[in-house]
């Protein structure tokens, strides 16, 4: 069974002639290999692991998946997870679902996950977005993802705010709104996402949801080359030779 690495979504039959109409060839061409980096970058950080949390029962469920008791692990989730817990929830779901050291039970440990994001928890919110965006474990649906990324995004999840504004941008079970795109990347460009800062930056530099800002460009590239996108940082250069007063 396929392990889900959470992604900035662009699944792999979707083609890369994509209707992303107002946009120049280059330019689209170039911010859909950003939004492809982007995945990768953000992809181990988002893969469905075990959270620890301050509640008694799940702290020793985490002391005994980390002893790699799993048994008494689920014993634990399970106990919490009935007190409505909502990271033991997610935990259980993280261990049926992939069968993590216990037998894999996936109906069991999606209705865990569904009842951990009822419960308001973003990380399960998110994960349920990308189970729905990846058609695993449940019939695919990108407007369903959206959905849950939405509930993410709002409580601050980064890598949710990252995959709303990508829906936005491609048009993918919402409808194609640059200007909400650009609000969503910045956000996720706030709490430090290098692919985000980039995509925004670029969007400044040609005016697309935003307003044409050579600064705001300048500044995102900036901050992109600050985490270590090489690219980046010639676009920085580019923009601020833009910016200089001929001679």
């Amino acid at each position: 069974m396929r392990r889900m690495a959470g992604l900035v979504y662009l699944p792999p039959n979707l083609p890369l002639r994509l209707p992303l109409r107002g946009l120049p060839r280059l330019l689209r061409a170039g911010l859909l290999a950003v939004v492809l980096a982007a995945g990768a970058a953000v992809a181990a950080a988002s893969r469905l692991q075990i959270v620890p949390d301050g509640d008694p029962d799940l702290a020793l469920g985490v002391a005994a998946y980390e002893a790699r008791d799993t048994s008494a692990a689920l014993d634990h989730f399970r106990k919490a997870a009935a007190r409505n817990q909502r990271t033991a929830q997610f935990n259980l779901a993280v261990l049926l679902l992939f069968g993590d050291g216990v037998p894999a039970d996936p109906p069991t440990g999606l209705q865990w996950l569904r009842r951990s994001a009822d419960n308001g928890m973003p990380r399960a919110q998110h994960a349920l977005g990308l189970l729905y965006d990846r058609g695993e474990f449940v019939p695919r649906s990108v407007t369903e993802a959206t959905h849950w990324y939405r509930k993410a995004a709002e409580q601050g999840w980064r890598d949710a705010q990252l995959n709303l504004a990508t829906q936005y941008f491609l048009g993918r079970g919402a409808p194609r709104d640059y200007r909400e795109a650009a609000r969503w990347y910045e956000k996720a460009a706030e709490q430090g996402d290098a692919g985000a800062a980039y995509i925004l930056a670029s969007l400044y530099e040609h005016g697309y949801g935003v307003e044409v800002s050579l600064l705001q460009a300048f500044y995102w590239y900036s901050q992109a080359a600050s985490r270590g996108d090489p690219t980046a940082a010639i676009k920085a250069r580019a923009v601020a030779d833009q910016m200089r007063p001929a001679q």
